[in-house]
């Protein structure tokens, strides 16, 4: 590689770059960094320079990237994110915690799955640090191959041929009633039945919103919606409140649903029995406490399905 390159391509430069692209003109950037416009101008010269590529647009009114800008833009954002891992993970090290595993998981995994799972491996590793954010689906994949964390757990089709993918557990998505709905009365039904009824739905976001929309439009009926809520404990409570009705996971249905009251139908729906995967880059981008918890997760579902076995023998 150029040595000019690598010298040009100091944290600093990167963080101007960055700054220049989201505030779009030399003097907004400068007053958010703290720095002479002069200074932000000569930086960037060098780098496009050292680079042999124009990154900016340059107008009266402002800078945008080129498609080389932005191309940059991608894995500056990226190489700061890992300076600013490993200042968090050394940190940890220092106080004396042995591991910092950065991880991402869609609601349904956080709220059916992984509480008895993490406690179960953060009891035998209490100096690892879990790093656990709550995203969509489609987010995870992103921030998954972006680098941003280490293991993800989410539903749906993986697009990325470079991630891995690992089976975590399986979930079955019920549709959540009141006591006296006329579909409580049902053990199950097709999704397309429940289309005469005012649903519920979770953030635009969602896997389970965009999969109940898709087979709405599949069935040529409109899902009639009638408001957006951010999670299970709010769809059920607007449930009960004789909003309509809503779709969620059926041991999320047992936490939070059935104590409020509230009858689950199961979904005939291919659909509705979902997979959840765990998804990374590949074992060798791992940290050692990555590799530890990607064991144990895999692990999840076999050990509870032993269990189940156990606890049915006479």
């Amino acid at each position: 590689m150029d040595r000019r390159l690598i010298r040009d391509l100091d944290i600093l430069t990167l963080q101007l770059f960055i700054a220049v692209c989201e505030e779009g003109t030399l003097t907004r950037a400068a007053q958010r960094e703290a720095i002479a416009p002069s200074a932000v101008s000569k930086r960037l010269a060098e780098l496009e320079s050292a680079l042999g590529v124009e990154l900016f647009v340059r107008r009266a009114n402002g800078m945008t990237p080129t498609s080389a800008g932005q191309t940059m833009l991608h894995y500056s954002r990226s190489m700061l994110q890992n300076f600013e891992n490993v200042g968090i993970e050394l940190k940890e090290y220092a106080l004396g915690i042995r591991g910092y595993v950065r991880m991402r998981a869609n609601l349904s995994a956080i709220v059916q799955f992984l509480p008895e799972d993490l406690e179960q491996f953060l009891s035998s590793h209490p100096q690892i640090k879990i790093d656990l954010v709550e995203r969509p689906s489609r987010v995870i994949v992103d921030d998954i191959e972006g680098g941003n964390a280490e293991l993800g757990i989410c539903v749906g089709e993986i697009g990325p041929p470079e991630l891995t993918v690992v089976p975590y557990r399986h979930d079955h998505l019920v549709v959540v009633v009141g006591a006296g709905h006329p579909l409580s009365k049902l053990h199950d039904v097709a999704f397309r039945d429940t289309l005469d009824f005012d649903h519920i739905g979770l953030h635009a976001d969602s896997a389970i919103f965009a999969r109940s929309l898709t087979s709405a439009r599949q069935s040529a009926a409109p899902l009639r919606l009638k408001i957006h809520v951010p999670g299970f404990d709010a769809l059920c409570r607007m449930v009960q409140a004789n909003l309509g009705i809503g779709i969620m996971p059926d041991r999320a249905f047992a936490i939070i649903g059935a104590p409020l009251g509230l009858c689950a139908v199961t979904l005939t729906d291919a659909w509705a029995r979902r997979q959840l995967k765990i998804v990374h880059r590949g074992e060798q981008t791992l940290s050692a406490a990555g590799r530890m918890l990607l064991d144990h997760l895999s692990k999840a579902e076999v050990a509870r399905h032993d269990k189940t076995e156990e606890s049915a023998t006479p």
